[in-house]
């Protein structure tokens, strides 16, 4: 029994923790061939050689999503190993909480570039690659419920996420003819490395006052009755990688446990 996306060679971006990392455990669990790209060397080490101990297929490199070099050298690592790409995850991100009359130039820079001008490189640099195999492919990115409305203490994180939108829309009008698809899945709640940080810096702002109380009164508001956990959201990430997507392009599907309704 092969699995859903068995035999697709598929780049992950941020896949050493959180969400990159459960995303990439499950599409290895349905036979994909993975390249683990994460800023933090030693945890895409350590990504690569978890998915590999369950007899998965993976390699890790590591780097910066703003530096086009990184990510070509990613692409590259991954074409090397495998022959070639399919698909390309564009998970890695950033968030730091301020508000929103102390939002800096620094905030605001730091913030746009990873989130919005790291998503671009990602789809051009894997769109070339995709453009020059002749085969089609998939691009995904990672929105968010802050790319579908704004929060006074994450204007940044929040411009960033509907810039992703907006590269969504733009990637599936300009690679249509080259048979490449663009999508993204947004999350809101997860309990993920990321959302614990930011649960402390919401408390440094001086808007909470315990560890755990942004994270539960952001949940409050979930249809689902919870919070998300990195699991939920690879189902989503699988439909996206497989075949049951390809008459799909230009969205963003919410996997929030519907906080925001659109």
């Amino acid at each position: 029994m092969t699995g859903r996306v068995d035999g697709k060679r598929i780049l992950i971006t941020g896949a050493g923790s959180g969400m990159g990392r459960s995303i990439a455990r499950r599409l290895a669990e349905e036979g994909a061939k993975l390249t683990i790209f994460d800023l933090n060397a030693e945890a895409a080490n350590d990504a690569r050689d978890e998915i590999v101990s369950k007899g998965g297929t993976a390699i890790s490199t590591s780097g910066n999503v703003v530096h086009r070099t990184d990510v070509a050298a990613a692409v590259a690592a991954g074409v090397e190993a495998y022959g070639g790409l399919d698909v390309m995850f564009a998970i890695a991100g950033i968030i730091k909480p301020l508000h929103f009359l102390d939002v800096t130039e620094e905030n605001w820079r730091t913030t746009l570039d990873v989130n919005g001008l790291g998503s671009l490189i990602c789809q051009q640099e894997a769109a070339k690659q995709m453009i020059s195999q002749g085969t089609g492919g998939k691009l995904v990115l990672t929105s968010s419920i802050a790319g579908r409305q704004g929060y006074p203490n994450f204007a940044a994180y929040c411009a960033s996420k509907f810039a992703v939108n907006a590269l969504v829309q733009a990637a599936a009008r300009g690679l249509a003819e080259h048979h490449i698809t663009c999508n993204a899945f947004a999350p809101g709640v997860v309990d993920t490395p990321l959302w614990r940080k930011l649960d402390l810096d919401i408390m440094e702002l001086g808007d909470t006052s315990a560890p755990g109380q942004a994270f539960n009164e952001f949940s409050g508001s979930i249809l689902a009755g919870r919070a998300g956990t990195p699991e939920d959201v690879t189902g989503t990430a699988l439909y996206l990688a497989s075949e049951d997507s390809d008459y799909m392009t230009g969205q963003v599907v919410m996997i929030d446990g519907g906080m925001v309704l659109v």
